[in-house]
């Protein structure tokens, strides 16, 4: 889809640009990671689709690597109409990966002394809420028209307080001499929490799946 409009053919020494899994070639003087990036989301917005990763050398990109040397950019996109499958997808990651570090946490938190497990306690809260935050993207009627259905707003409006109630009572923990108090916390508050909402969003993928199929049928 993309290279039919650009050469892609690489010479030795230059950067390897694919976008959708499609080589594509970039315009003389375009060699930073901004300006690269910036041409690929031009490139797919023409398209009507929307950028949604931007791997460097088979990483996520980073501030870090603006200045940095580099070889090859892996990029993908979605179309405009599956946004939302797209940020319940970035939600549900972002709360693996939370998930992952608090699990982590339980065990770092009993070998520090209280100062440094309370504020890798502080370091980690600040992920909790990367998913709700993401989730604050989708349209409101997500799962479509139903009497009986909880609102995708209130449910989201649910899902912060309760974090904040959570992370209250963290903290808490963390300020007990025995730090037991603190890992004991992250099992028995943080991670069943996280482990409801991993489920929720995937029922809401599963459902707005569902609703797009049965509006795609019906045309």
């Amino acid at each position: 889809m993309y290279s039919d409009a650009f050469d892609s053919a690489l010479t030795k020494g230059e950067i390897q640009v694919m976008l959708d899994g499609l080589p594509v070639g970039i315009p003389e003087g375009r060699r930073s990671l901004s300006s690269i990036r910036c041409y690929l989301e031009t490139l797919a917005m023409e398209h009507e689709r929307i950028l949604c990763s931007f791997n460097v050398d088979s990483a996520p990109a980073n501030s870090d690597q603006l200045g940095g040397t580099f070889y090859r950019i892996e990029a993908a996109t979605v179309d405009l109409d599956n946004m939302p499958l797209q940020v319940l997808q970035t939600a549900l990651t972002q709360t693996d990966e939370a998930r992952a570090r608090v699990e982590s946490a339980i065990t770092t938190v009993l070998i520090n002394e209280g100062r440094t497990a309370r504020e890798f306690w502080w370091n980690l809260a600040q992920a909790l809420k990367l998913p709700l935050v993401t989730m604050s993207l989708l349209p409101d009627n997500l799962c479509g028209p139903s009497n009986n259905a909880v609102s995708a707003k209130k449910l989201r409006k649910w899902q912060f307080q309760q974090l904040a109630t959570i992370i209250r009572d963290v903290d808490e923990a963390c300020w007990c001499e025995d730090m037991s108090m603190l890992s004991n916390a992250l099992e028995s508050r943080v991670l069943p929490w996280l482990r409801d909402l991993h489920d929720l969003i995937v029922l809401w993928q599963e459902t707005a799946t569902a609703r797009m199929r049965r509006e795609l049928q019906s045309f």
